[in-house]
């Protein structure tokens, strides 16, 4: 992980409190959290999650993660899958009744998810126009990914008491060439969630809060995760 994911981690952290329950998405700055050491000062997290990144049976085996806290499944790790991570964490994994793969129609059923008191969602996306929509399938008409569970976590946390969702994303690419957060989306881009659940963009500068602002304080919040160098364009 560069110094980008390492601050994305960091401003995550920040948001997560001890008893909440995760959902962590494979792929981008997401799926680095559980290996960054930011989570090792919380207490009694619990997962219910799509797939299992890297570092969260580490965290189990480290007594951080116990879903203790769960009101759905106590004291369990759900998910639909698990795999890459280290041969001693898939052997820590392997037959250990803690671990429970259940199939999709329930992880991702919103109602299963909402029904987790203080589900906290965090999934990695491409881009993000000022809006709130998010962008986590295409550039344009390219496809990059499939729809993955994402809207459902953004819907079953909204639903939640005390939930939320975290999309997280560095603020350019191409060596800070192009800017994450637009005015619109390109002509083909797949909306992944749509702007009315879009909750909470985290970038390396800091946490944009969307959930029951206008579109101005939307676009204002936005605006301020933005690279510098694109403010003022955004604005």
């Amino acid at each position: 992980p560069d110094a980008v994911q390492k601050t994305i981690a960091e401003c995550v952290a920040t948001l997560i409190n001890d008893g909440d329950t995760l959902e962590i998405g494979v792929g981008g700055p997401a799926e680095w959290i559980p290996r960054l050491g930011v989570l090792e000062n919380k207490h009694d997290l619990g997962i219910h999650s799509e797939n299992l990144p890297r570092g969260v049976g580490s965290l189990v085996a480290n007594g951080i993660i116990t879903g203790r806290c769960k009101n759905i499944n106590s004291g369990k790790v759900i998910s639909t899958a698990c795999g890459g991570g280290t041969e001693e964490e898939m052997n820590y994994i392997e037959m250990n009744p803690i671990f429970e793969l259940h199939c999709s129609d329930y992880v991702l059923d919103p109602r299963v998810i909402g029904a987790h008191d203080n589900m906290v969602a965090i999934n990695s996306t491409l881009s993000v126009d000022i809006t709130g929509q998010i962008a986590a399938e295409s550039l344009g008409s390219i496809m990059v990914g499939g729809t993955g569970g994402q809207l459902a976590f953004a819907i079953g946390a909204s639903l939640s008491r005390g939930g939320r969702s975290i999309v997280v994303l560095p603020s350019t690419a191409q060596d800070e060439r192009i800017s994450r957060i637009v005015p619109q989306l390109p002509g083909g881009t797949i909306v992944s969630v749509p702007r009315v659940p879009a909750d909470l963009v985290v970038t390396e500068y800091g946490v944009a809060r969307l959930r029951g602002k206008t579109q101005r304080q939307r676009a204002e919040e936005l605006i301020s995760v933005a690279h510098p160098n694109f403010r003022t364009e955004l604005r």
